[in-house]
């Protein structure tokens, strides 16, 4: 494996020098911050991810208030005290997409955050004491027992919560694969381990957060994009 200070000097390179480079890495919330966070706004962020899943983001977000509203501003325990009559009704509701599946993952989930926080005093809390060098760990546990949580959605899920993670996109395979990393994808668990592990490296190599071990290896390769596109895009993309 090549030390990431090269993947960062080609990033850099391609991103115009350091300083332009570091101006797109994108803040890390403190874990207390994460640990702070209410479990109405955890169940809305998994609720936004799972619907932007395959869908236009833009949209979405547009839409949001509208979600906001006929969620309950995701109160889980209005929620899970809701008559199938409720949900039923919002495979209807014009102020949200009508996925039914979707929606029912919504309904999933409220019991999720309500079970992890009965466990854990938030759901936040629970986030913001999960390790940070096993994020394998904590996705299978999205996956497992959430709903419609699995793959690149809890991933997201966590990066928008404020969990420092790192994002298995194309590109960062790609950059993974480029510094020696035998790997055929991320979807395997052996792979999953493997990535996992060269990450934690990295970090004990860099002192960086995964966050940004991400993002500057994901712009290290592949398609070169310019920087309004990437803060067009929330700061970039892994």
């Amino acid at each position: 494996m090549i030390a990431f200070k090269t993947i960062r000097a080609r990033a850099a390179k391609r991103k115009g020098g350091e300083a332009a480079l570091a101006s797109l890495l994108p803040q890390v919330p403190a874990h207390k911050g994460l640990a702070r966070v209410r479990d109405d706004r955890v169940l809305a962020q998994m609720a936004q991810r799972i619907f932007s899943a395959g869908f236009v983001w833009s949209v979405i977000e547009k839409k949001w208030p509208g979600f906001e509203a006929a969620f309950l501003e995701f109160d889980a325990k209005q929620l899970t005290f809701q008559p199938d009559e409720f949900w039923e009704k919002l495979a209807g509701d014009q102020r949200i997409v009508r996925n039914p599946q979707k929606i029912k993952a919504v309904r999933d989930n409220a019991a999720f955050v309500l079970d992890i926080a009965k466990q854990h005093g938030s759901f936040g809390k629970f986030l913001a004491a999960w390790p940070a060098d096993d994020q394998v760990g904590l996705l299978e546990v999205l996956a497992k027992r959430g709903a419609r949580l699995g793959g690149m959605t809890g991933q997201y899920f966590l990066r928008f919560i404020g969990k420092d993670i790192y994002i298995t996109s194309n590109d960062m395979i790609s950059c993974l694969r480029d510094a020696g990393l035998d790997i055929a994808g991320a979807t395997s668990k052996k792979d999953q381990r493997k990535i996992q592990d060269q990450l934690n490296a990295w970090a004990k190599e860099t002192s960086l957060p995964y966050t940004h071990l991400s993002r500057i290896c994901a712009m290290s390769i592949g398609e070169n994009y310019d920087a309004e596109t990437l803060r067009s895009r929330g700061g970039g993309e892994d």
